[in-house]
């Protein structure tokens, strides 16, 4: 009788997985939907994001793609090679700035306002979960000559979902500090 009631158990929670990853994936076989947030207009983030799912963001418009999260930072996870060669597939800019959790390496900013800077937009800034994405831009906004103001960095933020209030003295020195906008 125990021995019943385990696979009866069993087959109830494999049952109910399966479940969830027809309701989660579509069901048909089809690539997972990216959720992706606007953060302002041209720049959205997004959790991870799978070599499959670039079809569908050039499709959506996408012309650029910053991955955030560092290789090898969990299992399953793309590396930053094989995205790159993605999204090339897909005629993307691709861009790889890790970010580990954590503060945000100043190399990081640059390379993430190097990359806004050259306006291929809409562009998708991704890591594990979003918050790192939007974290890094909000430094590379506070740097961007003519960028928006500590207020709006941080409103935007939240507005996709994230928070960078912690970052409001360090957006604040770098938009002290930002080259005059030419």
């Amino acid at each position: 009788m125990p021995r019943l009631r385990w696979t009866f158990l069993v087959a109830i929670v494999l049952g109910a997985a399966l479940a969830f990853a027809t309701a989660a994936f579509g069901g048909s076989g089809e690539t997972p939907r990216v959720d992706a947030r606007l953060v302002v207009k041209g720049v959205w983030i997004s959790g991870q994001v799978a070599p499959e799912q670039l079809a569908q963001l050039k499709a959506q418009g996408f012309r650029a793609v910053v991955d955030l999260r560092p290789d090898n930072e969990g299992p399953g996870q793309p590396s930053a090679g094989t995205m790159g060669a993605a999204a090339a597939q897909q005629g993307m800019a691709f861009d790889y700035a890790p970010v580990s959790p954590g503060a945000v390496p100043a190399a990081a900013v640059d390379t993430l306002g190097r990359a806004l800077a050259r306006g291929e937009q809409p562009v998708l800034l991704y890591c594990r979960s979003g918050s790192r994405a939007a974290r890094t831009w909000a430094l590379a906004e506070a740097s961007r000559p003519g960028g928006l103001d500590a207020d709006a960095i941080v409103d935007a933020v939240h507005q996709a979902g994230q928070n960078a209030g912690d970052l409001r003295d360090q957006i604040v020195a770098r938009i002290a500090a930002r080259p005059s906008a030419r």
